[in-house]
């Protein structure tokens, strides 16, 4: 079986934030720009995890078509608010985060109370409004793992807790990843191809690990279709084509070097020539 050659280089060049980067590949067998670029994009989009809130509880309110007073936000639209928390979990339970607040002022992220097990990356994040000193707001926040997106519908696991509002979940943490494949010349060949990705993560991952760990769950993947017996032999062919690309490679440098080196000497013999001097 011909030998497809593999991209040698894999730039990470850093975008306007340090959540934004564009990845480059090449060179890429022709056509090989567009399978990878798509299968990588589909798993960065569907196969991260990531935390999300899942549900509310909110003092004085039993479902969420409905107003609390003096907040200026009905219920619907605060959950809403809630729902765009950007968070980063170190353990894989549900936890609960606390947020009360009293007085006139601006609700944001930065309210909820300090908790060990779960970092907010977007402590700005305005929440809702209240408009009133004499208003306030006591609620608990259900935290949670996940991957994907996840609505009420297709989650198992109820909650048997009182005016406990359920919300869809978006555990994904890239917002943005946009696939563009150009022509790039390798010797006289002008049709392989070099490709770009442009990824935007929500700050709970960096942008290099979401693109390793998305190739990784793509190389899981396509080893468990292939036989146990087949596995060790693909390691022992890519092993061998990797040592012959090194020789040859050797031989070709060490041909140029001669060559070279001909081409000089007889650069200096021609110098030396010249015609005899009259006497």
């Amino acid at each position: 079986m011909e030998n497809i050659a593999l991209p040698r280089n894999v730039k990470f060049n850093k975008g306007e934030s340090d959540n934004e980067a564009r990845i480059i590949v090449e060179p890429c067998f022709p056509g090989y720009g567009v399978t990878l670029g798509n299968s990588v994009r589909r798993v960065l989009l569907s196969s991260l995890s990531g935390a999300a809130p899942v549900g509310i509880v909110i003092e004085g309110v039993s479902h969420e078509f409905t107003a609390l007073p003096h907040l200026k936000e009905d219920i619907l639209e605060f959950i809403l608010n809630v729902k765009q928390l950007r968070l980063k979990m170190h353990i894989d339970e549900t936890v609960i985060l606390n947020l009360e607040v009293h007085g006139k002022k601006i609700i944001k992220a930065s309210d909820i109370e300090l908790n060990s097990q779960v970092e907010i990356v977007n402590p700005d994040l305005e929440l809702g409004t209240i408009t009133d000193m004499a208003g306030k707001i006591n609620a608990k926040i259900y935290v949670k793992k996940g991957m994907g997106y996840v609505t009420i519908e297709s989650r198992e696991e109820k909650q048997d807790i009182v005016n406990y509002i359920e919300m869809d979940s978006i555990f994904s943490p890239i917002v943005l990843a946009g696939v563009k494949v150009e022509n790039v010349r390798v010797g006289k060949m002008t049709n392989w191809d070099k490709l770009v990705l442009d990824l935007k993560t929500d700050g709970t991952i960096t942008p290099k690990e979401a693109f390793c760990a998305s190739v990784e769950i793509l190389i899981k993947q396509l080893l468990a279709l292939i036989p146990k017996e087949s596995v060790k032999d693909i390691s022992e062919d890519k092993t061998g084509d990797i040592e012959e690309k090194t020789e040859k490679k050797e031989e070709v440098e060490k041909k140029e070097k001669k060559e070279k080196v001909e081409k000089n000497e007889v650069k200096e013999k021609k110098k030396k020539r010249g015609r005899p001097k009259k006497s």
